[in-house]
């Protein structure tokens, strides 16, 4: 039995020199379907993403934190090392979100009301909810997050 195909069935592939060989995931990727709607996903995403209201501390709270800023200042030359929970206000919706961070404090900017530990974290006094430190005489933290 002869075909029309017969004289180039036994060819080998041929390989251009001008297009490399396409990957297979960039051979899967033309047979994906189309995305009608670019960035939906995402949107989705972004609206379905929770943050929380900012806090509103008492003022024992407020006094509380001042006074183990107060203990930390002074022990400043020792770079005392501290865990600091703090509120982070979200750049696209309203609220924010709750942030921990550890490290050694560096110096306390009054005048910009901020805490700077190491790796250039910097952190404002008035977002502060929680700190924690090995230098307090008791072992607890400033402010209880509800």
């Amino acid at each position: 039995m002869s075909g029309p195909y017969d004289d180039i069935i036994d060819m080998p592939h041929p390989i251009s020199a001008a297009h490399p060989r396409m990957t297979m995931e960039e051979r899967a990727a033309q047979f994906s379907p189309f995305a009608a709607l670019t960035g939906y996903g995402a949107v989705i995403k972004e609206a379905a993403r929770q943050t929380v209201p900012r806090p509103e501390l008492s003022e024992n709270i407020q006094d509380d934190l001042k006074r183990h800023l107060d203990i930390l200042e002074e022990h400043i030359s020792e770079s005392p090392e501290v865990m600091i929970t703090y509120f982070q206000s979200d750049r696209t919706k309203e609220g924010g979100s709750y942030v921990s961070v550890s490290g050694r404090l560096k110096r306390i900017d009054h005048a910009r009301r901020v805490l700077w530990l190491d790796h250039d974290i910097c952190i404002l006094t008035a977002d502060i909810l929680k700190i924690w430190s090995s230098i307090y005489p008791d072992e607890s933290c400033c402010a209880k997050v509800r």
